[in-house]
């Protein structure tokens, strides 16, 4: 049988390397967050990350502002209909109106989508619900309680 037997100073050079390693790997981990925070800290002030901070949120008031003037448009001069025949609903489309409903005469329904500032293109859904209306797939339907 023999035996597996390792000295005093051995263990005790595995037991130092160990701490080395520990020691080496903190010191590490410090540095690089050190260098992290110097690097966030020089794209800031280089102005980097404030150009980005300000684009997004010039990006956020315009979506806001075009959400406020999608509701507001019935109230616009050269609006092309009555106010009172518009209902807001807006997804996937802004307005239904109910061309002659302020004079009890119904005689048409639209839907109607309001853009403003540059883009001016319908999404996906919108799309979708347009090419609907338009090849007629559109119907009354009564749900009773």
């Amino acid at each position: 049988m023999q035996s597996y037997f390792f000295g005093v100073p051995v263990i005790l050079l595995l037991v130092l390397g160990l701490v080395f390693c520990l020691v080496f790997f903190i010191l590490g981990i410090r540095i690089g967050i050190r260098q992290g925070r110097g690097l966030e800290a020089a794209e800031w002030t280089g102005g980097r990350l404030e150009k980005t901070v300000k684009a997004r949120l010039k990006q956020s008031r315009a979506v806001l502002g075009g959400l406020v003037s999608e509701q507001l448009a019935p109230l616009l001069p050269g609006f092309p209909y009555d106010p009172g025949d518009c209902r807001f609903v807006g997804k996937p489309v802004d307005f239904v109106v109910f061309k002659g409903m302020n004079q009890k005469n119904i005689s048409e329904v639209i839907f109607l989508e309001v853009k403003s500032g540059a883009a001016k293109n319908l999404n996906d859904q919108e799309k979708r619900l347009r090419e609907a209306v338009l090849a007629g797939r559109v119907r009354w339907a009564e749900f009773d309680l």
